[in-house]
């Protein structure tokens, strides 16, 4: 078996927020092999958030993330459980992280669940017309075309929810997958509640210029 080091279990922490503990027990159960023991993690994480989602968070922070010297900016609204974790250095870098995913991947919803269905119907409207359109699926059955429309549905939530999408600092795991490893590391439910996109000069419809009318205008003067 091999030796489980404290450089290999300080390496396992950094990358996973695990405890050392957890850690060392992860690398052991998985014969040194750190891809391993991160699975083991991330499936020891996922059972551990999912017995506490249903549990309450009503305290956290608004987060906020400005970029380009001003030109975006974000504000996010993270709950825990307890003022104590929200006072936390761990909890205010988690919060910083997803201000900073959502500033650079522009979500436009929390969640799948967010999601209006008058949009989601538009969407499969609009896979289900290409994929019928696409000569590759001429004689594909009514059942194929299904699971290529959901396939594309599935595509959709990866870009417009933020918890669907690859992770910014790490695109091995999801947004999900980064907040369940920070409840199985707090160990209080924590949920990302909403937020908020700025960036400078959107929606407004700026001036364009008519080189050709303005020389045409002063012609005729």
């Amino acid at each position: 078996m091999a030796e489980i080091t404290a450089a290999a279990v300080k390496g396992l922490r950094e990358k996973t927020g695990a405890g050392m503990m957890e850690c060392k027990a992860a690398l052991t159960e998985a014969h040194g092999d750190e891809e391993k023991a991160i699975e083991i993690l991330r499936k020891r994480g996922l059972a551990s958030a999912k017995k506490k989602e249903g549990r309450i968070a009503a305290e956290g922070i608004v987060g906020s993330y400005i970029h380009m010297g001003g030109k975006v900016g974000v504000l996010v609204e993270v709950n825990c459980e307890t003022d104590f974790v929200a006072r936390g250095e761990n909890f205010h870098a988690f919060v910083k992280d997803v201000a900073m995913h959502i500033c650079a991947a522009e979500p436009r919803y929390v969640s799948k669940e967010d999601v209006p269905a008058d949009v989601l119907d538009k969407e499969r409207e609009i896979a289900r017309e290409q994929a019928l359109t696409d000569e590759k699926n001429k004689n594909k059955p009514a059942q194929v075309i299904d699971k290529i429309v959901e396939g594309r549905v599935s595509k959709f939530y990866a870009e417009v929810c933020l918890l669907e999408q690859p992770f910014i600092k790490d695109q091995s795991i999801t947004m999900s997958d980064l907040l369940k490893q920070q409840i199985a590391t707090i160990r209080e439910n924590i949920r990302i509640r909403r937020f908020v996109r700025f960036k400078m000069g959107e929606g407004i419809e700026k001036k364009k210029d008519d080189f050709a009318a303005e020389v045409a205008a002063a012609l005729e003067k």
